[in-house]
């Protein structure tokens, strides 16, 4: 008896961690494209607890894809307002607990203009670019199969620091000599480049520890979190960030200057290297106000909302809305990329004076239409 009532209390005491281990079955989800047929009707609703309208609508799609393609069905819908014609994206849901089927929208199918806008842009590119636009097209390739790569190694575990510093530098060889030759001009632009990468790097680096930034600044950062149970370095992730979206500008404040080292070299023949150093440092400040005035003017671009609930706040806090994660990082990638990219002019004028000074050969500009 005593030995029957120890193995049930047993049973009792270890029910509840069999429960809980137990692995939760997660609803099933089929995405499909569907087209709408027609608009059963329509109308608009508050949304509670706000002064909000919504537009709420019944459908008719036929489903364009997947098994169940040929399907016409009727749904609700309040996340996309949608016309007849209109091809979009359906998410069929399974519910796990019982069984129950429903459809919602989920994105319009932009695919066809997306590929109309990128066909635009190569044409004219090829067409007002001539061979120097078609380098820098594959230039532009070779740069995003290497932010793939970095992408792959960042979920694979690598330090997103050093990943991302190596994919700079690659993209930056690799680009340079694509769309401007192999000569020592580009040569000069590429040292500076990859110097100017490392300090910013570093500063980078420290700027985060210093403002105390986690990697925590928005939506996707925390789906991204929980999608890899917390196995990447969100910090390391701001900093990659930082260095790939400087690359642009840096690479034309790197180039420039070289090439302006060139120029004066050949055109001064009688110039000492302080001379031409100067000189091109002269012509580099005047760049690089105007590149430091785009590069922050894009951040605040591509930053916009933030702005807005910045200047709608209100009666919050001005101190502590600028203190919040999500302003302080664009604060940061702004005064981080700015101090990079300064400091490219001085960098690459140097380094181009040391390689072409008395060195410049007469194939040394063929790559360059300047």
């Amino acid at each position: 008896m005593r030995k029957l009532l120890a193995g049930f209390l047993g049973i009792a005491a270890l029910l509840p961690a069999v429960l809980f281990a137990q692995e939760l079955v997660q609803d099933t989800v089929i995405t499909m494209k569907a087209r709408v047929v027609e608009v059963v009707s329509e109308r608009s609703e508050t949304v509670q607890g706000t002064d909000l309208e919504q537009t709420l609508q019944t459908i008719r799609v036929k489903v364009l894809d997947g098994k169940e393609v040929g399907a016409v069905l009727t749904l609700e819908n309040d996340f996309l307002e949608l016309e007849v014609g209109d091809v979009f994206y359906l998410n069929h849901v399974t519910n796990a607990l019982d069984a129950t089927d429903y459809y919602s929208p989920v994105e319009r199918v932009r695919t066809p203009a997306l590929i109309a806008l990128t066909l635009s842009f190569i044409v004219i590119v090829i067409i007002f670019g001539g061979k120097q636009g078609m380098r820098g097209l594959l230039a532009l390739c070779a740069s995003f199969v290497f932010i793939g790569a970095m992408l792959s190694g960042i979920m694979h575990g690598y330090p997103p620091v050093w990943v991302a510093m190596g994919t700079a530098s690659l993209i930056v060889l690799i680009g340079s000599y694509v769309t401007h030759g192999v000569n020592r001009t580009t040569s000069a632009a590429v040292v500076g480049m990859i110097v100017t990468i490392a300090l910013t790097g570093a500063l980078a680096y420290g700027s985060i520890a210093f403002t105390g930034l986690t990697g925590w600044n928005s939506d996707e950062i925390t789906y991204l979190n929980l999608n890899t149970g917390g196995s990447i370095d969100l910090a390391g992730l701001l900093l990659g960030g930082i260095l790939i979206g400087l690359l642009g500008i840096l690479y034309d404040a790197a180039i420039g200057q070289a090439v302006s080292v060139e120029e004066l070299a050949r055109a001064g023949t009688h110039y000492s290297k302080r001379e031409v150093y100067t000189r091109a440092l002269r012509i580099g400040r005047e760049h690089v106000g105007a590149l430091v005035n785009t590069l922050a003017i894009a951040y605040a671009g591509a930053s916009l909302p933030l702005l807005l609930l910045f200047f709608g706040a209100g009666e919050i806090d001005i101190g502590l809305t600028l203190n919040r994660e999500l302003f302080a990082t664009e604060i940061v990638r702004i005064l981080v990329g700015s101090i990079g990219l300064v400091l490219a002019v001085p960098i690459t004028t140097a380094v181009a004076v040391y390689m072409l000074f008395g060195r410049i050969l007469p194939h040394t500009s063929h790559g360059h239409s300047h």
